[in-house]
């Protein structure tokens, strides 16, 4: 019965028939009175899991969400479908404010997104007090974890909110990332009574990943972008001097490319911000302080212009691509000066010595993706352990079709210099010793005495790094944590120096941007997706909000491909549910009938 009824208010609300993976499960739990706690993939639909339940109980929902931008796109969702909602964060003024203490003690909204902090308030928490809350959702729970890649102190306040409520509401806590002790640090401080857990997978399979070495990156930059010039991108750098330079770059090759970073004034960032999201500009280059939460829908693709600090940070920015489920692409470009500048980055932030091994270790497994020969998506999802899965076929190892040379020979002389340097030192010294450098430190220990000095002297240095961290990556060395990590041995290394496995690579190359053209065709009708974009900026102009909450591109390429001329056949269309019939089918009807005149 509760199944039946969540799927009714599914396709009333959201145009869809059917659930998607998970989310049918974790409603159910929460309308059963259940905790639950959802590791979804961005893209796999995790607000539904609580907005579904909301629409259905009594009372308000209150959503804790970490950014005001994340609140403003889920309240302009929802208001766009019909299901009252509203959000108290930092934009308000004080009369504001009051008015909507009152609408909401008045139960004129089904949701209220509030930030974390908005909980230390004892004027807010006195009116929550009065309120018939069923449900507290905790959205980008990870944050609540210490050991997570973006904790924040003020969601240790939610915690706390559970206890102080008249009656206990349901708990449900979403992250897209979570490792195992990350979700034990969930449960623990959200104060979590036994949750039902779902974890989807983290696969993507719209995504394509690659990365790329040994490239001049403004020039490969400039042909990528220059490739996909009707689609929407985000472009990630790790300073702000980077962002400022790279946009900067754009701007001159005649683009029209928005900023944003910490540095800049709050009104700046809202207005870039703003422009992104009404697709009045197509690209942005950022900071990771972009895009947490963003829901835009039609980002093509993302390009990590530095080295992330972890693997977590990486595949939440590298996941607002291809949120509505559509082909989508993420290209990380690799150097290794990028590794200074998060070490550098680590050393600047005022941790203590435990957390500082931590982010080496994270900054460590974020190397060893970058140079692994393994399915890169794969590798991602073994990293967050989750179950194994086949090889994607898609990304950028995959699809490397080169022939696997032979390197025997230099894994056991690496490994020989390795163990005869008594595995204390580092990478960037162990390639001096096989290059056999004139260097005063391999004097100073002696090992140009070594047989294995000058063994590799063919080689150039940023080869053998490169092809040391490959070594790294497949496991036959293993990385100390810490600013200086050494090198050892693995049992698997041994088994080479011992002659029983042999070592092949591949060599890495260097690769220009790969142009995916435009949108596709549908059967030849572009041109019809470009008029259905053009009447959904001017509805989307017009009511004052981002296009996608009309209709996602998805939405948009199925009118294309079945063509309905009727209401009716209109509500078959996935993501197109009896509110925007009745407020938007009009105008697409009109456009898809002048099309086919």
């Amino acid at each position: 019965m509760i199944a039946t009824q969540s799927t009714v208010f599914l396709k009333k609300y959201f145009g869809y028939d059917s659930f998607k993976s998970g989310q049918e499960e974790l409603i159910s739990s929460i309308l059963q009175g259940r905790d639950v706690l959802g590791v979804m993939p961005t893209g796999a639909g995790k607000s539904v899991c609580y907005q579904i339940p909301a629409a259905m109980l009594p009372g308000v929902t209150l959503v804790v969400s970490p950014l005001i931008s994340l609140m403003k796109d889920q309240v302009d969702t929802l208001q766009q479908i019909g299901i009252p909602t509203t959000f108290i964060n930092s934009t308000l003024n004080a009369e504001e404010l009051r008015e909507r203490f009152r609408d909401i003690k008045a139960g004129k909204y089904t949701l209220v997104y509030v930030a974390p902090e908005r909980l230390e308030s004892e004027r807010f928490l006195s009116l929550l007090e009065e309120l018939p809350i069923p449900l507290l959702a905790v959205d980008e729970a990870h944050c609540v974890s210490q050991w997570g890649h973006d904790f924040r102190p003020s969601y240790m306040n939610v915690g706390r909110l559970v206890g102080r409520l008249r009656k206990r509401p349901v708990v449900a806590a979403f992250t897209a990332t979570a490792t195992d002790a990350v979700k034990a640090d969930i449960v623990t401080h959200l104060h979590m009574n036994d949750p039902f857990r779902v974890t989807t997978g983290y696969s993507r399979d719209n995504l394509t990943f690659s990365v790329v070495k040994g490239v001049n990156k403004k020039e490969y930059l400039e042909r990528y972008v220059r490739s996909r010039k009707n689609e929407s991108g985000i472009v990630y750098a790790s300073t702000r001097k980077e962002v400022e330079e790279t946009q900067r770059f754009l701007e001159r090759l005649g683009l029209k490319v928005g900023r944003y970073h910490a540095g800049l004034s709050d009104e700046e960032r809202q207005r870039n911000q703003e422009l992104f999201q009404y697709d009045d500009l197509k690209w942005m280059v950022a900071t990771n302080a972009f895009g947490m939460g963003i829901d835009k829908s039609n980002v093509r693709y993302v390009v990590h212009y530095n080295l992330p600090k972890n693997i977590e940070s990486y595949y939440q920015e590298a996941g607002r691509a291809g949120r509505d489920g559509e082909p989508s692409e993420c290209v990380l470009l690799y150097g290794p000066q990028d590794i200074v500048t998060q070490k550098f980055l680590i050393e600047q932030n005022e941790f203590d010595e435990e957390r500082k091994r931590i982010e080496y270790s994270n900054l460590k497994a974020m190397i060893d993706y970058c140079h692994t020969t393994d399915c890169l998506q794969r590798h991602i999802v073994r990293y967050f352990g989750g179950e194994d899965v086949p090889a994607c076929g898609r990304c950028g190892v995959c699809t490397d079709d080169r022939e696997a040379v032979d390197v025997t020979e230099e894994a056991q002389k690496t490994f020989s210099c390795v163990a005869r340097m008594r595995q204390r030192f580092g990478i960037n010294l162990t390639v001096k010793v096989l290059r056999g450098a004139n260097d005063a430190k391999v004097r100073q220990f002696g090992f140009d005495r070594l047989p294995t000095y000058g063994a590799l002297k063919q080689y150039k240095e940023k080869d053998l790094v490169n092809l040391l961290n490959v070594f790294v990556a497949d496991g036959y060395l293993v990385m100390s944590d810490g600013q200086y990590p050494t090198v050892a041995l693995t049992n698997r290394a041994v088994a080479v120096l011992e002659g029983q496995e042999r070592v092949f690579q591949k060599i890495t190359k260097v690769d220009a941007a790969s142009a995916s053209g435009d949108d596709a065709s549908f059967e030849g009708r572009g041109d019809l997706f470009d008029e259905l974009r053009r009447v959904r900026k001017a509805l989307a102009d017009k009511a004052k909000v981002p296009p996608f909450t009309i209709f996602h591109d998805a939405t948009l390429r199925e009118m294309c491909a079945k063509l309905p001329r009727t209401e009716e056949a209109l509500l078959g269309i996935k993501g197109v549910g009896e509110n925007k019939v009745a407020k938007y089918g009009g105008a697409f009807l009109e456009c898809i009938r002048a099309y086919e005149e």
